[in-house]
């Protein structure tokens, strides 16, 4: 995965998401929960390339950063809950999926709300 068009197709595929661009600038995709407008991923370009930013559970925030030098603290987020996915191919699709789908699990709507 290594463009914004991979990332949000991938995102669409989860329940309920759609896509927002409230910044008013089309450098910065956010992907948002329809059922509460929480946001679990926000896409960019920066440096060159496409970066993604993900919450994370705090438990596993420093693993990701310690398992990929492309995963760092959430670029202008808070960095106790977010990291940054930097997509230079270095991490592997399926973990680049599994911390979007993580992402979208802290913030998904209760299913019975």
């Amino acid at each position: 995965m290594k463009t914004r068009k991979e990332v949000i197709a991938f995102c669409r595929t989860l329940k309920g998401v759609y896509e927002d661009y409230p910044f008013h600038d089309e450098n910065w995709t956010v992907m948002r929960c329809r059922g509460n407008k929480k946001s679990f991923a926000y896409i960019y370009e920066r440096d060159g390339g496409i970066q993604v930013n993900v919450k994370c559970d705090p438990e596993w925030i420093r693993f990701w950063r310690e398992a990929y030098p492309a995963v760092t603290p959430g670029y202008h987020m808070n960095k106790r809950y977010w990291n940054t996915i930097i997509l230079d191919g270095t991490v592997p699709d399926k973990d680049v999926r599994r911390m979007i789908t993580e992402s979208y699990g802290l913030v998904k709507p209760a299913e019975n709300s």
